[in-house]
């Protein structure tokens, strides 16, 4: 009985992982889901999927016991709802909430935009611990105790005290004869990663605008985490100055002004070149604006690229939204030829689905 729950649970989660499958441009343009994601699981609404169960309700009139012929109709009672108006001949839709692991929901990802495994740096400056028994002492948890050693303790006290008897060999170890497997924790490197956000917040980025930019950070950070251990994540916004900010101001602060995308790539760098190593480090860089900036700051935005941020990160990815007219600074950085550089058009929700995939779709 147990195995057969197990086999329908297990066939119950692949239907539920071809569901959100065949309908993943949608999930990744929902901007409810992010609000539904909790410390380790995110709640998906998964339509018209649902278990078997058996509902409890109140008796329905019709022959039971009693007076009653063979065949007669059986009462209609109280209609399920209760309410008064025309009856519909529509199937309702039911919507059930599945909680899926952020590493199954990068699984799903991964599998669905065919998106390449990362391959991270060697690191040496974040390190992990990795258990190794390494010899012996005379005290510990019994679940560890060394049987061996322990039988061959006992077996020496009895030889030199008399007490073995060859023809009755029965060892019976006490507490002085018991050891113990003990261990060491040695360290081992961990892959680590850093990703900067940077976002335009000039008085042309609307709040719209912003949201489209958090929607796409969520499925970056979905699948960068599935594949590093240590993922350290900074905020960068930009008018015409930079500075760095919290999460909670990258996403919701205000500001007005012109445009001078090179200070956010000034910083950046400046980070980058003080706190990480790009030797030791995997970084990633996602910078998001709607494409207009200053005309005479062009160059030297690329200049920067050029010489210090595209040397140094592992992926630098420009999302332009709802560009302006007129001003596509996307159409600039197209002018740089580097494997490590991805541009991508983000007008609308639905384009975040092919961001995504063009974003990570190089697999550094």
């Amino acid at each position: 009985m147990a195995l057969s729950i197990e086999q329908d649970a297990r066939r119950f989660r692949q239907i539920v992982r071809g569901q959100i499958k065949r309908n993943l441009r949608k999930y990744i343009a929902n901007r409810e889901l992010i609000g539904r994601r909790g410390k380790e699981l995110v709640s998906i609404p998964v339509p018209q999927i649902d278990l078997p169960h058996f509902r409890f309700g109140h008796p329905r009139g019709g022959v039971g016991q009693g007076e009653g012929e063979v065949g007669a109709p059986i009462g209609q009672g109280q209609q399920p709802g209760g309410g008064d108006g025309p009856a519909g001949d529509q199937p309702g839709e039911h919507i059930l909430e599945v909680e899926l692991t952020l590493q199954e929901l990068a699984e799903i990802l991964g599998e669905e935009l065919e998106l390449p495994r990362i391959q991270p740096k060697s690191k040496n400056n974040v390190e992990g611990s990795v258990v190794r028994y390494t010899g012996l002492r005379r005290v510990g948890p019994e679940g560890l105790r060394h049987f061996k050693r322990t039988y061959r303790e006992a077996l020496k006290r009895q030889l030199i005290s008399g007490s073995y008897d060859p023809s009755n060999p029965v060892i019976i170890p006490i507490r002085e004869d018991k050891r113990y497997r003990s261990w060491r924790n040695y360290p081992r490197p961990e892959s680590n990663a850093v990703i900067f956000y940077m976002m335009d917040v000039s008085g042309s980025m609307t709040e719209r605008k912003k949201e489209l930019v958090r929607l796409t950070a969520f499925w970056i950070d979905t699948w960068l985490q599935a594949h590093y251990r240590n993922v350290t994540i900074r905020y960068i916004v930009h008018d015409a100055a930079a500075k760095e900010v919290d999460a909670h101001t990258f996403y919701h602060i205000r500001e007005a002004g012109g445009t001078r995308i090179s200070a956010a790539y000034e910083l950046c760098h400046r980070i980058i070149q003080q706190e990480y190593s790009p030797e030791e480090w995997n970084l990633y860089a996602f910078h998001f604006s709607d494409g207009e900036n200053f005309g005479n700051d062009n160059r030297r935005c690329l200049n920067i690229l050029a010489q210090g941020l595209l040397p140094a990160v592992n992926l630098f990815c420009y999302g332009q939204v709802q560009n302006v007219p007129g001003h596509y600074f996307i159409e600039t950085l197209s002018q740089l030829k580097d494997e490590k550089l991805a541009l991508a058009n983000i007008r609308v929700a639905n384009d975040i689905y092919d961001a995504i995939r063009i974003f990570l779709g190089k697999g550094y």
